[in-house]
């Protein structure tokens, strides 16, 4: 499997409170096919970060030059941006177990065509960074799927450990894989490293192939491809909680790819390390990472999800600072360590805040577009940072980058993390009855209205307390919203959406979750009728 890096990281979860209250931590190993499954993956991504080391470790002996190195991972998160938000559709929409063996196969191809290239020494540059765009590929491809079957392999009061689990695992492989990647380089060459990746793909086939999963019940028929894109897009537009999280994304990412991007040409150009040395400089990174995992819990019992992500992100800053000036080496690999401690502090906590501000019909989709503006950044920021690094020099670059990181912290101040901390985003009927129409699924568009009877005194909050209303009909799929006053009758307030057809609001009624229901309640407590507000269903005619 290609390398996913911390995207296991981003399995859909319950809210952090579940979590904590986990009766063990071990518990989901009980499942036999979560079991398989955790064991071949970290046996895929150890593989994968022994990769990662062979094709960084090439390109340094093929070029010298900075820009070079960094578009290797440019290369490597580059489709990540491209193809995350696709595969989050697909994930959502069609067999997600056939379309995680199809990834499976693309990366195995991938890997076993980059060992024969390498074998046969027909390896450049550009070579390689095709091997990195296609390897990626394939991660991009399934990382959402992989995200979404986790509720299928583990009862649910089993989903908090297995998250814990997944990260677990992540950082196991990202201490093994680059050390025992540096020492294989040592004795045999890339070619080994890239045979042993193709292999250990494998693994995660054959648990696949043999899993059995249940088919899910649907009363709808399937999302259209273009009209999931655009639901899930007007979800995320809708959503407070995931923008904020967007934001912070760019902000950290933008930045703390320097350290990344950076990090061979430190260890080749600026302390004269072989694979060897540089192995175990990411393995440093991979130990700080799993004491990272180990300690959160305990962290976020004491410090609010902002106020870790701001340390974090300085802890990040101060290691990229010691990148670019420590030149001894086991003195510049403790602070690799907390490198790892602050990477996987910031993930993880961008990541609580992607899986808790996502309903479960459109889980996959909102995490893909956090991955495309993960890696977008990711991918951005290595070009920059590299271009910099060939133009200046590297500490230059990195201090820049640093300088950046210290401001970007201050966009706590403005898009919070804990905003709306008792979200409950389960999903649950509106209460509404649907009438039973004689009309085409794809008739539309459609508008919904519905009439309330206000109290004069009353209007002003109400109309503030409609706007919540209004992200909840966007969040559902309607294409616009307005609420308008009656001049002859003043207290009648209509309240009007567009959707694009009536099965649009047919799947809108099905995506309905707990906050919409304590939004919803919110709004009819204004409403002074004897009944519920009137509603009229308008189409578009023939």
């Amino acid at each position: 499997m290609a390398q996913v890096n911390d995207i296991n990281d981003v399995t859909p979860e319950l809210p952090e409170e579940a979590v904590i209250a986990s009766p063990s931590p071990w518990q989901p190993l009980r499942q036999p096919v979560f079991r398989m499954l955790w064991i071949a993956t970290v046996m895929s991504n150890i593989g994968s970060w022994m990769n990662d080391v062979g094709v960084n470790w090439t390109m340094l002996t093929l070029s010298a030059d900075p820009l070079s190195v960094a578009l290797v991972q440019a290369a490597s998160s580059l489709p990540m941006f491209l193809f995350a938000l696709p595969s989050g559709v697909m994930a959502d929409i069609i067999d997600r177990r056939k379309y995680l063996l199809f990834s499976q196969l693309w990366v195995f191809i991938a890997a076993t065509g980059l060992t024969i290239l390498s074998f046969t020494g027909h390896i450049t540059p550009l070579i390689l960074l095709i091997a990195a765009f296609l390897l990626s590929a394939g991660a991009a491809m399934s990382s959402p799927p992989f995200q979404a079957i986790v509720p299928d392999l583990v009862k649910k009061d089993e989903l908090g450990p297995a998250i814990a689990l997944n990260s677990l695992g992540i950082n196991i492989s990202r201490a093994i894989g680059p050390a025992l990647g540096g020492l294989i380089l040592s004795f045999a060459g890339p070619w080994m490293v890239f045979m042993l990746n193709a292999i250990s793909v494998l693994g995660v086939a054959w648990v696949l192939y043999r899993w059995k999963a249940e088919p899910s019940v649907q009363r709808l028929p399937p999302e259209h491809f273009f009209s999931a894109v655009r639901a899930g897009l007007r979800y995320v537009h809708a959503a407070p909680v995931l923008r904020n999280v967007l934001v912070r994304t760019v902000a950290f990412f933008l930045f703390g790819s320097a350290g990344w991007a950076l990090l061979p040409l430190v260890a080749r150009r600026e302390l004269g390390l072989g694979p060897g040395g540089y192995g175990i400089m990411l393995a440093c990174i991979g130990v700080g990472a799993i004491f990272g995992a180990v300690l959160l819990p305990r962290m976020r019992k004491s410090l609010s999800p902002d106020r870790l992500m701001v340390l974090a992100s300085l802890m990040f800053a101060v290691t990229m600072l010691a990148l670019a000036f420590v030149r001894h080496f086991w003195l510049l690999n403790a602070f690799e360590f907390f490198t790892g401690f602050a990477w996987i502090a910031v993930l993880s906590t961008l990541n609580l805040g992607a899986q808790r501000s996502a309903a479960k019909w459109v889980k996959a989709r909102a995490l893909a577009v956090y991955l495309t503006v993960f890696f977008g950044s990711m991918t951005v920021g290595s070009a920059v940072w590299g271009q910099l690094a060939s133009h200046f020099s590297i500490p230059v670059s990195l201090s820049i980058a640093t300088a950046g990181m210290f401001l970007a912290s201050a966009t706590v101040l403005r898009w919070r993390l804990d905003l709306d901390p008792d979200l409950n985003l389960d999903s649950i009927a509106d209460g509404e009855t649907v009438p039973a129409l004689d009309i085409r699924h794809d008739r539309g568009p459609v508008m919904v209205s519905y009439e309330y009877l206000i109290k004069t005194d009353d209007a002003h909050d109400f109309t503030v307390c409609m706007q919540d209303m209004r992200r909840v009909r966007r969040r559902g799929g309607a294409i616009n919203w307005s609420v308008y006053e009656d001049i002859l009758q003043p207290g009648i307030f209509v309240e009007t959406f567009v959707v694009g057809s009536w099965m649009e609001h047919l799947r809108q009624k099905e995506r309905y979750t707990m906050n919409d229901r304590k939004i919803q309640n919110r709004v009819f407590a204004f409403h002074q009728g004897e009944s519920l507000p009137e509603v009229r269903y308008l189409v578009a005619p023939v």
